[in-house]
């Protein structure tokens, strides 16, 4: 089955809608905004810079990034029974679902990237010893054809 095209822009929205709401209540320390507002900045970069391949590949750098932040922040920063109340509940499941739907957005923002052009492994700028050599083109070549006609052979022709 495959997934419909989906609107970076829509990803973006929805993750902020969310992101705002899971902040509603002061329960989580700032770190959770900064990190998830900042990847959503990264991500109205990649908006702007439709042709952009560092901008969509940090976006989905950072998405990646926050799920594991967003964890640790909803495991360890969630109250007591006793302590929760109907907007701390609020606040706790719209962070809970844009965690949820982070591994998705990350999945729809990667096919992006390959839109894009960007490639199946990822390159961290590092050259190995098992590089691909199909375009490789010795430059010893004997059988090529000369560039120029020889000077010697023309030289005969004009007298």
């Amino acid at each position: 089955m495959e997934l419909p095209a989906v609107n970076l822009k829509a990803i973006i929205l929805v993750h902020w809608l969310l992101t705002v709401w899971g902040c509603m209540n002061h329960m989580f320390p700032a770190s959770y905004a900064w990190g998830n507002f900042s990847v959503l900045a990264v991500g109205i970069w990649a908006i702007v810079q439709r042709d952009s391949l560092d901008a969509i590949m940090m976006f989905l750098t950072g998405l990646l990034l926050t799920v594991l932040t967003d964890i640790i922040h909803v495991s360890v920063f969630y109250p007591p029974n006793n302590y929760l109340t109907d907007v701390k509940r609020f606040s706790i499941g719209m962070a809970i679902f844009s965690l949820l739907l982070k591994p998705l957005s990350c999945y729809l923002v990667y096919r992006m990237y390959r839109e894009r052009g960007g490639e199946y492994t990822f390159n961290l700028g590092a050259t190995c010893a098992g590089q691909d050599r199909s375009t490789y083109e010795p430059i010893d070549q004997q059988d090529a054809p000369p560039q120029w006609p020889d000077s010697s052979k023309t030289a005969h022709h004009l007298y």
